[in-house]
């Protein structure tokens, strides 16, 4: 199990950010600020000898998706850009997030990092991660 600093201000923004979501959806529908705050839904779970991640990034360019890992923390980034030809004035509905992204996920202990896999492919990125081989105890003969 990992053990994660709690920091009670992310948390609390968190929760007031739900908050107007759920409750108040209309108020931050014209905030310039919304447009940057989007973040990829993901899913992780375990596969035979693989971890999986899933992101849905629809309307990201491939070349714009940058993965990276660094001590054990895989990094998830890029942007999702608007489309400019359209004036504002001729919107009657805007509820698409665009801008930058960025998430971070810590890696289990020992994880091959050179044999990471990603695809991308209809909006969706999958990121394949092999697990670590546990070590069986070995027997020693008692002579």
């Amino acid at each position: 199990m990992e053990l994660i600093r709690w920091n009670p201000m992310r948390d609390m923004l968190g929760m007031n950010r739900f908050m107007d979501d759920f409750f108040l959806p209309a108020q931050n529908f014209n905030r310039k600020d919304a447009f940057w705050m989007w973040n990829p839904k993901v899913d992780i779970y375990d596969e035979d000898d693989h971890i999986v991640l899933k992101a849905e990034l629809p309307g990201v360019d491939k070349e714009g998706i940058e993965v990276d890992v660094k001590d054990r923390v895989l990094t998830l980034k890029g942007e999702r850009v608007s489309d400019n030809k359209i004036e504002e004035d001729n919107y009657f509905r805007r509820e698409r997030s665009y801008g930058k992204f960025e998430r971070r996920f810590t890696l289990p202990a020992n994880v091959d990092t050179e044999n990471i896999k990603a695809t991308y492919k209809d909006g969706l990125l999958k990121i394949e991660i092999l697990k670590p081989v546990d070590s069986k105890p070995k027997q020693i003969t008692v002579q």
